[in-house]
């Protein structure tokens, strides 16, 4: 029934494969983490409305090409705890450094997908001997990123308008209201024409409407953008663009979809210069803002010749 919240536990999203479900604690939280393969460790980072499913298809791909794959839930999210606080980007760039810890290493390949992907420049510019590489899909530096917000406003921040919405009190509620529909319209507004009218597109989605509607999970999800829309003008947003200044000394690969509605190619492009190392960018013609589940085959040999070089 329309505005009934469908009852649903972390179960619904431990799905069985190949892989292997673990929890690890790191930087004083649980993570649900799907992993499989040995070799070098690549840490898989999801973005929003997402969780570790995002990368089923990277996980056997990359095992098969000798690697160890992990996919986390991030804080917030999918089976990870859920803690009321720590949604700020140090925290979340903590939590990942924790993670290639927890996990028995001393470094990663770091690939990161919208929040990830943002995630994944902050920790590579925070903590830049524990990221070996850098692969970003669909996502821009944060310093890129809030600069488009101000200077673009019929191009980024249009298209940003779910964030501005995400800061009233109480939207949590809005995001899963009606099995969380809002999900759905959004990822059929920013994915690829193609995709959009597969089967696997409409299972996807479901998959995210029912662990979105996870206790807590929305409310979480929205904090990490209510922090950066809070802070901006504040001695901690003063500190995080003064560290954010720094350049990042990862060799960092950016993958974008041409036809990304919601984090423009044209922001995102602006990324390189804040990488000193050696840096790539790639546009995928007539991809959306989900490359990994879109062009899955090529995302993940971008990834192994990133990881190999």
């Amino acid at each position: 029934m329309p505005g009934v919240r469908r009852s649903i536990d972390e179960t619904a999203i431990l799905v069985d494969g190949p892989w292997r479900h673990r929890f690890v604690d790191a930087n004083g939280s649980r993570f649900h983490v799907a992993e499989q393969g040995d070799g070098p460790l690549v840490l898989l980072l999801h973005g929003f409305p997402e969780y570790w499913w995002t990368w089923q298809h990277q996980l056997p791909l990359l095992a098969d090409a000798g690697f160890r794959a992990a996919a986390v839930d991030l804080r917030g999210y999918g089976a990870s705890d859920k803690p009321p606080t720590g949604y700020d980007v140090y925290t979340m760039a903590a939590d990942i450094i924790g993670l290639i810890r927890a996990l028995g290493e001393r470094d990663a390949i770091v690939v990161g997908h919208d929040l990830g992907g943002l995630l994944g420049f902050a920790a590579a510019a925070f903590h830049p001997a524990s990221v070996r590489r850098l692969v970003v899909l669909s996502s821009a530096h944060p310093l890129r990123q809030r600069a488009a917000l101000a200077v673009d406003p019929r191009g980024q921040l249009a298209a940003s308008r779910h964030i501005l919405a995400f800061q009233l009190p109480r939207f949590e509620h809005v995001v899963t209201r009606d099995d969380a529909v809002m999900v759905a319209n959004l990822m059929r507004a920013w994915a690829g024409p193609r995709w959009r009218e597969t089967p696997e597109f409409a299972a996807y989605v479901r998959m995210c409407r029912d662990a979105i509607q996870l206790p807590q999970a929305a409310f979480c999800a929205l904090e990490a953008y209510r922090w950066a829309l809070r802070t901006s003008l504040r001695l901690a947003g003063r500190r995080f663009v003064r560290l954010l200044q720094q350049p990042i000394r990862v060799p960092t690969l950016q993958l974008h979809g041409e036809r990304d509605s919601c984090l423009l190619p044209r922001t995102a492009q602006g990324s390189g210069r804040y990488v000193t190392a050696n840096y790539e960018w790639r546009l995928l013609p007539e991809i959306g803002h989900f490359p990994q589940l879109e062009c899955p085959e090529l995302v993940t040999s971008e990834v192994v010749r990133w990881a190999k070089d």
